[in-house]
């Protein structure tokens, strides 16, 4: 059995002033770093990490060092694992874009929200077409007992989370938390046909979400584990 960790970037200004990131190359925060050494801590103590896949926008690269300096698991960088690109809404609040352009809003609108594209940007169905395909090659090259590290942002994990749980893609928005530096794990099992040889012969890796929005291990940390 493979573990894969999805874990989230460390806190940055703009998290803190609620505005709207996207592909913005925004750096942690001194409280972000503190997190990021918080959950390179967490990650050291409760597994042994074999090797890092990170987003490559600065603040998940940021934490992924992090994690990579405690570990001493080198980091890969992957833009599938790329919060959303919002476009030309990038640095407006969450209350000034929703509140300005409620075609954007799945709770006022549904799925329908998830199909708009913002202007240079890119929808909710696409980002979740291309993290769905990151997780997919991920899941079917990760090693019996190889424990892979992933640094991502909240709207990939939303993706990933919510299909390990059955949701759609507005309830899995809605509907689930994902805290600065939060740690989900995943189980990987091969469930693959083999010959006498070894060799798989048909079948596919499953997945099984174990742990949950786990952010206990930071030091502000007002929430517990979900399992």
């Amino acid at each position: 059995m493979g573990t894969i960790l999805l874990c989230r970037h460390g806190e940055t200004p703009w998290n803190r002033d609620r505005r709207v990131q996207g592909w913005a190359p925004t750096e942690l925060t001194e409280r972000g770093r503190e997190q990021a050494d918080a959950l390179a801590g967490f990650l050291t103590d409760e597994y042994a990490v074999d090797r890092i896949v990170a987003s490559d926008l600065e603040r998940a690269a940021e934490t992924a060092r992090a994690i990579s300096r405690a570990t001493g698991a080198a980091a890969t960088f992957d833009a599938r694992w790329r919060e959303r690109d919002f476009g030309r809404f990038q640095g407006l609040t969450y209350d000034g874009l929703f509140g300005t352009y409620p075609e954007y809003t799945l709770s006022e609108i549904g799925y329908a929200a998830a199909e708009t594209v913002p202007e240079s940007g890119e929808s909710l169905l696409e980002m979740r077409a291309r993290v769905r395909e990151g997780f997919a090659d991920l899941r079917g090259e990760v090693e019996p007992d190889e424990t892979v590290a992933v640094v991502a942002h909240g709207g990939p994990l939303y993706v990933v989370t919510g299909e390990l749980k059955g949701l759609d893609v507005v309830a899995a928005v809605l509907d689930q938390d994902q805290g600065n530096c939060a740690v989900n794990e995943v189980h990987v099992a091969d469930d693959s046909a083999r010959d006498g040889d070894g060799v798989a012969t048909g079948g596919s890796a499953t997945a099984e979400l174990v742990r949950e929005n786990v952010t206990s291990f930071l030091p502000e940390a007002t929430t517990q584990e979900n399992y």
